[in-house]
């Protein structure tokens, strides 16, 4: 082994290693810190979390007490490590209004006025859904692994075929526009591919159920349940963000 590996194994083992030691020891402290790892007492979350710190202070030492230590503290922390959902029970509506591919509004109704992390949580799925559609991600002419059966255990992909493909390409996205509770999007998709639609409504199905409540999803039309184009002012619940 080498002098680090050998002190690392003789901390693991539960040996007392002493930075003040004899000299061979402090040249394989060296070692080890030439190689990026952390001196004794020196943690990158030190600052961040004096609990940590003091915790991974005790690990060589006395490897189950720190074990025990960290135990306790997920038990105490449970709640902000494993986040509980905080979207709705209630399965998402999905409507269809003489959607046209090049020139339509997709329209959002939410249970609650949206929260300044919730305005970001859309504006963020509909940016990658966007950039995802311009770079021809969801082109329904080229599903080749998609196609294949469960069982195959060694796909293949051809490249020439996938070259040869009929090109998609998500042409245009407005920005997002929200009244109170609700919202909408104008998009120019151009070419007719459900795919690019099916894409979406995943990503929003998730978000209903984990994080964000979506009473209704329409594709399409020119009106939307309160929607009122002449309620343009943030006086009257109206902003417009970015996508």
């Amino acid at each position: 082994l080498r002098p680090s590996s050998r002190l690392v194994a003789r901390r693991s083992a539960g040996e007392t290693v002493h930075a003040t030691g004899t000299e061979e020891e402090e040249q394989e402290w060296n070692e080890l810190h030439e190689e990026g790892l952390p001196r004794r007492g020196q943690h990158a979350e030190d600052d961040h979390d004096p609990e940590i710190a003091d915790i991974m202070g005790d690990y060589f030492d006395d490897p189950k007490k720190a074990q025990s230590r960290m135990e306790e503290r997920i038990k105490k922390k449970r709640h902000k490590i494993v986040q509980a959902k905080t979207g709705s029970p209630n399965p998402m509506k999905v409507v269809f209004n003489k959607f046209d591919f090049s020139n339509s509004y997709i329209w959002f109704e939410f249970y609650n006025a949206l929260l300044p992390k919730d305005v970001k949580l859309i504006c963020d799925t509909l940016r990658s859904w966007h950039i995802l559609g311009r770079l021809g991600g969801c082109n329904s002419m080229n599903m080749q692994l998609s196609q294949l059966s469960l069982d195959c255990k060694r796909p293949t992909y051809d490249a020439l075929e996938a070259a040869n493909a009929a090109p998609t390409s998500f042409y245009n996205i407005g920005d997002l526009e929200i009244q109170e509770n609700l919202a909408r999007v104008w998009v120019d998709i151009g070419i007719q591919d459900p795919l690019l639609l099916d894409i979406l409504l995943n990503s929003l199905t998730t978000i209903n159920s984990d994080h964000l409540g979506i009473k209704e999803v329409q594709f399409g039309g020119s009106e939307f349940q309160s929607w009122n184009d002449s309620l343009n002012t943030e006086e009257a619940g109206y902003s417009v963000q970015k996508i």
